[in-house]
């Protein structure tokens, strides 16, 4: 068996996607982040803008344009993917339409902004299905945007949908629809990490991701000039949210947004030494510096490396090996634990 298979036994195993998702509206900016990805690898998402994020007034040509990016050379990882207008719009079908049945085949996932109801998503995905399918494509991944009250009361039902891989926070929209209730400065910092109803928003949205193995998705850093700023809003996000995923806006922002939440080199030192120790006695538990570990705590550690594989951290050929093992290979020799 996988290690994951006897890890998550009877259990959900989540999803893993890239810790940053960039986001661009024009075709230069697209195109530069094309040029970014190529330079640093599959370490972060793109996604194509046909939203907030675009020109008003061009819609159709804007999907046909984000349509041929996806299907140019430059999109050599696969993973780019497309935020499309929200289902209330005359442009929410002309967007899935052209983008699909030109480049089902090579987008990494649709992004739907503005959802009132887990309804409304579900009726999205047919749509998507119907359009995806007739391309040759079945089950795209779906990420979407919770920034409605409605989409936070049906958190966990969006998140329970098979198809649905990611959940976003749409902060600006989720403070502007109180309607000056939530004061402005609760977009950014520090008041995004203070305001009671802003708290509340992002620990559902986790608390929902974590619940089905869905990947949660941090809101965007609006300052794009103090990469300290990104950087530690990131790592609120990560360490006091529990969120494995935020947006960025600006190319400054992507390393500090993947560097945040990235394993630290001890994590992974440690994570290496505890599963392999749990790999040699196939997955029985083990003693490590005085603390006992079995499945229950392999589960965790599984996950850091994971993290450090999907950052691109340089990793020990075993843990490679382990990572990349399949059912047909040989299983490791028992032997017994000594407490270190």
């Amino acid at each position: 068996m996988h290690p994951s298979e006897v890890l998550f036994q009877g259990k959900r195993q989540p999803l893993m996607l890239a810790a940053c998702d960039h986001y661009a509206g024009s075709e230069k900016l697209m195109r530069k982040s094309i040029a970014l990805q190529q330079e640093l690898g599959p370490l972060f998402d793109i996604t194509f803008d046909c939203e907030d994020g675009a020109s008003a007034g061009t819609e159709i040509a804007h999907a046909q344009m984000v349509a041929a990016l996806l299907m140019e050379d430059g999109n050599q990882f696969n993973r780019i993917g497309a935020r499309v207008h929200d289902v209330g719009s005359p442009f929410f079908a002309t967007d899935v339409e052209i983008i699909c049945a030109a480049a089902a085949s090579r987008l990494a996932y649709i992004v739907l902004p503005k959802v009132n109801d887990v309804q409304e998503v579900m009726q999205a995905i047919v749509l998507i299905n119907l359009h995806a399918e007739a391309a040759g494509r079945t089950a795209l991944p779906i990420h979407v945007l919770i920034e409605t009250h409605g989409a936070l009361r049906d958190v966990h039902a969006i998140a329970a949908l098979a198809q649905v891989q990611c959940l976003s926070f749409g902060i600006m929209d989720f403070v502007s629809a109180h309607y000056g209730a939530i004061p402005g400065n609760a977009m950014r910092t520090p008041g995004q990490f203070t305001h009671p109803l802003v708290v509340r928003a992002k620990l559902e949205i986790a608390a929902a991701c974590h619940a089905y193995g869905k990947v949660p998705s941090h809101n965007v850093t609006t300052e794009i000039k103090d990469s300290a700023v990104v950087a530690n809003d990131a790592q609120r996000a990560a360490a006091e949210f529990g969120y494995t995923r935020m947006w960025s806006i600006h190319p400054r922002q992507i390393k500090p947004v993947i560097k945040a939440f990235t394993p630290r080199a001890s994590e992974v030192n440690e994570a290496t030494s505890i599963l392999l120790e749990a790999e040699r006695v196939q997955w029985g538990p083990i003693a490590q510096n005085g603390r006992l570990h079995d499945r229950a705590s392999y589960r965790y550690y599984w996950t850091v490396l994971q993290r450090a594989k999907l950052a691109g951290l340089g990793l020990p050929e075993a843990v490679i090996a382990m990572l990349n093992h399949r059912a047909d290979t040989p299983a490791p020799e028992p032997h017994q634990p000594e407490a270190n």
